[in-house]
């Protein structure tokens, strides 16, 4: 009778809470302020959030890898000749993509050194502003020379500028250097200007597509000064860009003879552009079109790891298509920016499907290499040409400038800016933690309190998280947590004692007033499940994990006449064409192992800390073509009376080489 009691008294507070925060707006942080949509979470300032373990090991390879070394590294577009610096270098996106990950990831490190090398390129941003507003490199008064991988403009286009906005906006929330906001209310002014006659796609088709990164600073600034010309800029931005609305919703994105002619990371960074709108509109049809958008991705050109089909253009749902390490960074970007403003819990499951799949099987363990492509069945890498729309320079090995730059220079955005969206602060002036790692977190709540909790926990690799509030102040404030939609039922203790046991897929709310030492622990129990993709092919799946075949991997340095830097390719060790028994996956005869303890790099083979196995055949009929798996048998197919195997799969994101969708045999 007790636990009936407080169990309903939780879910009183938890409507309650709901619907309080829907008309509150938090008064501790930059948040929406009206005409604009109140928003469900705020995010906090930038060094806010520390993480620990495994992600703060991740952090520490990219301050030991590119990240800190790229201006050395890639030193002829991000060296000190980048025009962003004032010299006659590249001019257009590479520096600031770079600076979006060096950012935060100085600032979360709290590392001087990262904090010096990117305080060059503000300063002269900040110093170099024209008169007029405008800002970022100048057209050169005369032609320049031409130098592999870096690109100079005659123009002022639109679209770097974007990049850097975002850059500044993450300086700000880390120092409240108000040069930012002037510089920015300049810059907003000269937009308002000249975009009625040099739109955003005067120059080249970019700024148009990403517009919506543009409109995100522009509110953000407005719910700082409050300037009514800038929700007046906001409108003139929305109605230039690519109308993703339509585009979501009218059958585009569901035309395979041929297939749409829409460019993989526009589409990773447009998905977010309704929902940026919706705060201005409140038009729930902008919320529902990037729901129906990402649903006939999903069907038509989506993979299991949450990625789709787009080897730049958009290309179905062959696991063998490649997808670009730009579209999973930039799509990380976009839930982590529709989560805060819609408080929709498929957002942030959707994130750490790609952070903890996509985002560290895309990279070497040292973080000093990276793939362009990645491929959901990836049997082997190397230089040679495969089924892509665009197959030049190495798409698929391992390097620093192979395939295509634009990735060496934005991948560095990923890690710290998942670190950045572990808490949030709430419209009831609570605390929010809507995604998961082990981490501290300091922040201001109701009464204007400042408290501060520290999460422990192996999650993705363990069910449980726990929660301890650390401050001395016993505090009276609601707490968030989000219950991620693949998980059945979970359970809430508070001190050891359970005090809910709720479903899936929504946000929970535990208002009670917090004492030093109170511990929240959480458990999500996973569960494995199946899901099924192309050919019928089927997917093994637990908790935010994708499970795929281990492979064993041989790496070779390569090098050749057509792309003379080094890179590296992977050749398969032992056989890749396994099918699932449709018996096992009938019976769930499914078996996992987890080890002890879980590595400060979990990311590998050797340290993949849980494996399953699976009894499978191997289908001899299915065969590499085109430096690739063949066509994916037919599940059902018959396995040519094949012995049954015991096979090992292991986390999407500890391989290189893999089977995720596999064919289901006899």
């Amino acid at each position: 009778m007790k636990y009936r009691v407080i169990q309903y008294l939780a879910l009183i507070t938890i409507c309650y809470c709901s619907l309080f925060s829907q008309a509150q707006s938090n008064p501790y942080y930059i948040t929406n302020q009206a005409p604009l949509q109140p928003q469900a979470y705020v995010a906090l300032p930038l060094g806010s959030i520390q993480p620990k373990g495994w992600l703060l090991k991740m952090l520490e390879l990219q301050r030991a890898g590119l990240t800190s070394n790229l201006d050395s590294v890639y030193k002829e577009v991000c060296g000190p000749a980048n025009a962003w610096l004032g010299g006659n270098g590249d001019a257009w996106e590479r520096g600031p993509y770079w600076l979006d990950g060096l950012v935060p990831l100085a600032y979360i490190l709290n590392d001087q050194q990262l904090k010096d090398k990117a305080q060059q390129w503000i300063e002269w941003s900040i110093a170099n502003q024209r008169e007029d507003g405008y800002f970022g490199p100048r057209p050169p008064t005369k032609p320049l020379p031409s130098v592999k991988g870096v690109q100079n403009t005659d123009h002022e286009d639109w679209w770097p500028k974007m990049v850097m906005l975002k850059v500044l906006q993450q300086y700000y929330s880390a120092t409240e250097d108000k040069r930012v906001l002037k510089l920015m209310s300049g810059y907003f002014k000269y937009m308002l200007l000249h975009l009625p006659q040099q739109p955003l796609d005067h120059w080249t088709f970019w700024g148009a597509q990403r517009g919506g990164d543009n409109l995100a600073v522009v509110y953000w600034l407005y719910n700082i000064t409050k300037e009514p010309f800038l929700i007046e800029l906001g409108d003139l931005i929305y109605k230039q860009t690519t109308p993703w609305k339509s585009i979501f919703t009218d059958g585009t994105l569901a035309t395979v003879n041929p297939f749409p002619q829409l460019h993989c990371v526009n589409v990773a960074q447009g998905i977010k552009t309704p929902v940026i709108y919706y705060q201005r509109t409140g038009d729930s049809s902008y919320l529902a079109s990037v729901k129906t958008g990402l649903e006939t991705i999903r069907k038509v050109h989506g993979f299991a790891n949450g990625m789709y089909g787009a080897d730049e253009s958009m290309h179905g749902n062959d696991p063998t298509q490649g997808s670009e390490l730009c579209s999973a960074v930039e799509m990380m970007f976009s839930f982590e920016s529709m989560l805060p403003i819609t408080g929709d819990v498929a957002y942030a499951d959707y994130l750490e499907k790609i952070a903890f799949n996509v985002l560290p099987a895309q990279h070497n363990d040292k973080f000093t290499l990276r793939q362009y492509f990645q491929q959901p069945n990836q049997i082997k890498v190397t230089y040679d040409h495969r089924n892509f729309f665009d197959d030049i320079d190495g798409r698929l090995v391992f390097g620093v400038l192979t395939g295509y730059p634009c990735c060496t220079a934005n991948m560095h955005q990923g890690y710290p800016k998942y670190v950045q969206n572990l808490w949030y602060a709430t419209a009831d002036e609570g605390v929010a933690a809507l995604v998961y790692g082990s981490s501290d977190v300091k922040l201001k709540v109701r009464g204007g309190n400042t408290i501060s909790f520290t999460e422990e926990t192996n999650y993705p690799f363990d069910d449980h998280i726990k929660f301890t509030y650390t401050t001395n102040q016993s505090v009276s404030m609601p707490f968030h947590l989000r219950i991620p939609a693949w998980c059945k039922k979970a359970v809430i203790r508070v001190n050891g004692e359970i005090i809910e046991q709720p479903a899936g897929n929504q946000v929970i709310v535990i208002n009670r007033t917090w004492k030093k030492g109170d511990i929240l622990d959480l458990q999500l129990p996973m569960e494995i499940h199946t899901s099924r993709w192309a050919e019928n092919s089927i997917a093994i799946e637990r908790g935010p994990l994708l499970y795929a075949l281990k492979i064993e991997e041989e790496w070779k340095s390569g090098k050749n006449n057509d792309f003379p830097q080094a890179f590296y390719e992977v050749l398969p060790k032992s056989p890749w064409n396994y099918g699932i028994t449709d018996e096992s996956v009938r019976k769930s005869q499914f078996k996992i192992t987890e080890k002890k303890t879980v590595a400060d790099m979990p990311w590998n083979l050797q340290n993949a800390p849980i494996s399953i196995t699976v009894k499978g055949k191997r289908l001899m009929q299915w065969k590499e073509y085109n430096n690739s798996a063949g066509k994916l048998p037919i599940s059902r197919a018959a396995s040519n009376g094949a012995p049954e195997e015991l096979i090992t799969l292991i986390p999407y994101g500890c391989t290189t080489l893999r089977i995720s969708e596999f064919p289901l045999t006899d």
